[in-house]
């Protein structure tokens, strides 16, 4: 049954175990930093203006569970005040776990989606000419593509092989050349947390959801924390031209992070990234419901080293970035008329989850029916000025 989340259904499995920083919109304060604890959740906003200085810490999680805070409210009050179109405004609501960190992602790190991307621009966007696509390309590719380390001399074999059959493409090239594909999914705070509504451009015909894990990088290149999203993707829009990515991929509402940040320490780290298994279920006003199900350990490139590729000499992010790990899930299972695969319905729930990291919901709408992004940068610095924060 579609519905919004609880407090229950959101927490890790654990529960609040671990170190959990959030963002809440406060009624008469604006965002603020908050400690989700057993007890409640907590402002520490007074320790942390932004979580982007608890990430730039030495240690994080160590600093997040020292701070002092005021107790807000609960997480099912937050949680149950956050849909837009139910929400009380004079009581505060969730927002998404980040703030002024670059919002980045990494695409084709998976075999198959790798290969749904080739297929994507061998049919222009077309749905009803995929599965003929498909067949040719596995046939061309064969073997186990999923056992090649991008960049090996393996991989330089098979571009040689594919290239002589006409076959090759740029989505080949960064699903296992040596460079990975790694570009701006959303403006600075223009992320949506869960909750909230996500967002498809209207004219998409073709689309999914990308279930993915997401990681938390400082200025140095540290990975210091996780959690979820949702890479809304306009398949056909993409698969017209990969230069129309931006559009594919940013639009109102279509970048959904959450439900908290899991900061790094000893017994969470890195290592349960890569051992994770991200679920995703879809739930339509329809009544169809889809469940799949994507595991890290089949990731081509490894989560460093596709941060190592995002931030170093020739990139620096001085507010540290977020990055999408990138998704298997590719639904090709007809939805409405045989041959369309997937694409969703207004009214769609999507669940993303994880046991250690907990479960995002977002509702799909509309971009230009999803609650506009007003509250820009300029805007935050101005709100913390006014609570004598900065």
């Amino acid at each position: 049954m579609n519905q919004w989340p609880d407090a229950t259904t959101t927490l890790p499995r654990d529960g609040t175990e671990g170190a959990l920083v959030g963002r809440i919109w406060r009624p008469g304060l604006g965002p603020s930093v908050v400690a989700v604890r057993e007890s409640g959740v907590y402002d520490v906003t007074d320790t942390f203006a932004t979580v982007r200085d608890l990430c730039e810490e030495p240690d994080p999680a160590g600093r997040l569970r020292a701070a002092p805070g005021e107790r807000v409210a609960g997480l099912d009050d937050l949680l149950a005040n956050t849909p837009a179109d139910t929400r009380d405004t004079r009581r505060p609501w969730l927002l998404a776990p980040v703030d002024l960190q670059a919002v980045k992602a990494a695409g084709v790190t998976f075999v198959v989606s790798m290969l749904e991307r080739v297929i994507e621009e061998r049919v222009r966007g077309d749905a009803s000419e995929a599965e003929a696509a498909r067949a040719h390309i596995r046939d061309l590719v064969g073997g186990d593509v999923a056992a090649l380390r991008p960049g090996s001399e393996q991989a330089a074999a098979l571009k040689e092989i594919l290239v002589a059959q006409g076959a090759w493409s740029q989505y080949l090239e960064v699903g296992i050349g040596p460079d990975a594909e790694i570009f701006t999914k959303a403006p600075v705070l223009a992320a949506v947390g869960s909750a909230a509504d996500a967002g498809v451009h209207r004219s998409s015909r073709w689309n999914n959801p990308e279930p993915e894990v997401v990681l938390a990088v400082s200025s140095t290149g540290a990975v210091v924390g996780a959690t979820l999203g949702n890479d809304v993707n306009l398949r056909d829009v993409e698969g017209r031209s990969a230069l129309l990515l931006p559009q594919a991929k940013d639009n109102n509402a279509s970048a959904a992070l959450g439900p908290f940040l899991r900061l790094f320490e000893p017994g969470f780290g890195i290592d349960d990234v890569r051992r994770a298994t991200v679920t995703l279920t879809v739930e339509g006003t329809d009544g169809h419901r889809l469940d799949a199900e994507s595991s890290m350990s089949a990731i081509s490139r490894d989560p460093l080293d596709l941060v190592a590729q995002l931030i170093g000499p020739h990139h620096q992010y001085p507010d540290g970035a977020v990055l999408y790990l990138g998704t298997m899930f590719a639904p090709v299972a007809d939805r409405d008329a045989p041959g369309q695969g997937f694409t969703h319905h207004d009214g769609d729930f999507v669940t993303v989850a994880t046991p250690r990291l907990g479960t995002l919901v977002n509702r799909i709408r509309p971009s230009d029916a999803c609650a506009p992004w007003t509250f820009g940068i300029a805007d935050l610095m101005r709100s913390l000025a006014a609570r004598g924060a900065l």
